[in-house]
């Protein structure tokens, strides 16, 4: 039975206990707070694993009216939908004995099942391929690349539960003679063994890790090394090591499970997604882990208390974008400017420095990326190929690698221009982190502590959060077609520039349609004045006639709530609105 929580109800009690904080799991000291978001996942929660609660029927029996019995949750959750959605003594109920009894362990498992939930968000698809490299029959080499702070280690840590037969945490900056240290203690640890071996080089390393391997009962023997490229010093011959681990050893069975992660995009390709020598096409599998989607966010904030509408996650999004460990520094008892003061502008803040190491964390000649990224950031419009050559001096082969690495790590995008060769594609800055930085602390000079709380309201944040909207919603067009039913159609997503017209989303549609879309960012409905909507007119007739396509054209309005009913509304003919950008 499929239940979808109406957030038209309020199911917040109407009672308040005298102490709203839980000690739950006390062995880990974790204080939980009881926002209304907790009254959402865990009806969803509930919902979907009805058989686990029935444990607590006895609980519920004791605090209901003798006139009303309720023999087990899976009897609750057989009535119909409406009724259970209205069963505010219901809530009540489990709110009470959650209060109430903040120790027991039956009181718990719905704030621990609550917070299982938040711990792994999203990655489906990565968990779907990990799935398969367990039940593969065959020996695996796992490769996951993503940029600094997405999440690559959590995702096996939670995944493979720690559960590994042998695994190895490289150090940065460290001498080999101090990783291959490092190595022999993590073989003593797995081993069992009194005492580390002894290692000279790579190549004993790895046949040391046969060895222990061999002595391995597990069915299928993960092996995971996190951030491999640290290991990789001058002079190391580790990856000829690898070579030979793996095509002499590994690859002849059929129960290694190797997985490899590395924020360093450009060594994960040169030297193992690309390598021309011995770990030519051995990668099974290539994971690219993204930031989050703004769903993704919102469970995320919501897991951790935050009580935000999704105004504010938009704005934080244009922010902090969607990366796990930036949106674990915002803290739920401040509001939205005062995290960003206090992560940008404040004393020590966490993030102001943060950009200097991004690029050089990821990237081996970090600042030709930066170079590209920052010629990106001056033409917010995007640039093509030959463009950027211009601009920077960098073309050939290198500019290739350049502009592939940071399109893998989510730094840059390439849209089509609308009936033009792919030559002509346009690349945009579409880090969030890094569009923020550049804007606004790079050339900050005025030692304001509080200088997001100061701006709020002011043009020149008015106008960074127009231009920034555009940036979100052309990450999330998949969740645009949603929205306009047209996701089951098939599409092309391009944009359109000439010297005095610029349209930055068409969805060119296999009905023979094509959505003109306008993207708007505001407090409330965004009224269509008279004469905006005649400039509208205007560049959909320019961009008809310079086209030359004979589709049909819709005006598209995506905007915060909706356009209003002014006399230039007749021009939206279609709307999407930030709920939208939300769909899973």
């Amino acid at each position: 039975m499929s239940l979808r929580y109406d957030e038209s109800l309020n199911l917040t009690p109407s009672f308040k206990a005298q102490d709203t904080q839980l000690t739950a799991v006390p062995q880990k000291r974790l204080l939980f707070y009881l926002p209304p978001q907790f009254w959402q996942i865990t009806f969803k929660n509930i919902c979907q694993n009805q058989g686990k609660y029935r444990v607590l029927a006895r609980y519920l029996q004791k605090y209901l009216p003798k006139s009303r019995k309720i023999s087990s949750f899976g009897k609750l959750f057989t009535k119909s939908s409406a009724k259970i959605k209205k069963n505010i003594e219901f809530w009540q109920v489990i709110y009470k004995i959650i209060c109430q009894n903040p120790r027991k362990k039956v009181s718990l498992c719905i704030f621990n099942d609550v917070n299982d939930m938040a711990q792994l968000i999203g990655r489906e698809k990565e968990i779907q391929e990990l799935d398969r490299c367990m039940t593969s029959g065959q020996s695996e080499f796992v490769t996951i690349c993503g940029r600094r702070r997405v999440g690559k280690t959590f995702l096996v840590e939670q995944y493979f539960e720690g559960k590994y037969a042998f695994s190895y945490v490289s150090g940065h900056k460290l001498t080999n003679s101090e990783q291959l240290q490092n190595f022999a203690w993590a073989l003593q640890k797995y081993s069992g063994s009194a005492y580390a071996p002894k290692l000279s080089s790579w190549f004993e390393a790895f046949h040391a890790l046969e060895l222990l391997l061999e002595n391995s009962l597990e069915s299928r023997k993960v092996v995971f090394f996190d951030e491999m490229p640290w290991i990789d010093t001058p002079k190391s011959k580790f990856v000829n090591a690898l070579e030979n681990f793996w095509n002499g050893w590994a690859v002849r069975r059929s129960d290694i499970v190797f997985i490899a992660t590395g924020s360093a995009t450009s060594w994960m390709s040169d030297n193992l997604e690309a390598n021309q020598g011995g770990l030519h096409n051995r990668i099974t599998r290539m994971l690219y882990i993204n930031s989050f989607t703004l769903r993704e966010t919102e469970l995320y904030l919501q897991s951790r208390g935050f009580c935000w509408d999704r105004y504010a996650i938009v704005q934080t999004y244009m922010i902090l974008g969607g990366v796990p460990f930036y949106l674990s520094l915002l803290q739920p008892e401040y509001g939205l400017p005062a995290n960003i003061d206090r992560l940008f502008f404040a004393g020590g803040a966490r993030l102001r420095n943060e950009f200097q190491e991004l690029y050089s964390a990821l990237f081996k000649n970090a600042d030709r990326y930066l170079e590209v990224v920052k010629a990106l950031f001056a033409h917010k419009g995007g640039m093509t190929r030959n463009e950027i050559i211009k601009a920077t001096a960098i073309q050939g082969g290198g500019l290739t690698t350049v502009l592939t690495n940071l399109e893998k790590c989510g730094f840059i995008a390439s849209f089509a221009q609308f009936n033009r060769a792919a030559s002509k594609s346009v690349y945009r800055l579409v880090d969030h982190y890094t569009l923020f930085y550049l804007k606004f602390i790079e050339s900050d000079k005025s030692k304001d502590k509080q200088y997001w709380t100061h701006s709020i309201g002011l043009p020149k944040l008015n106008s960074w959060q127009g231009l920034t909207f555009e940036t979100v919603c052309l990450s999330h067009t998949d969740q645009i077609k949603q929205a306009l039913h047209i996701d089951g159609i098939a599409t092309e997503i391009s944009t359109w520039n000439v010297p005095d017209a610029q349209i930055d989303l068409l969805i060119k549609r296999a009905d023979r349609l094509i959505n003109v879309c306008e993207i708007k960012f505001s407090t409330d409905k965004y009224n269509i004045t008279p004469d905006y909507a005649e400039r509208v007119r205007q560049r959909m007739a320019a961009f008809r006639e310079a086209s030359h396509t004979r589709y049909g054209l819709i005006g598209t309005f995506i905007t915060t709530y909706g356009v209003g009913t002014g006399s230039g509304s007749s021009v939206c003919q279609a709307e999407v609105t930030i709920d939208a950008l939300f769909a899973s």
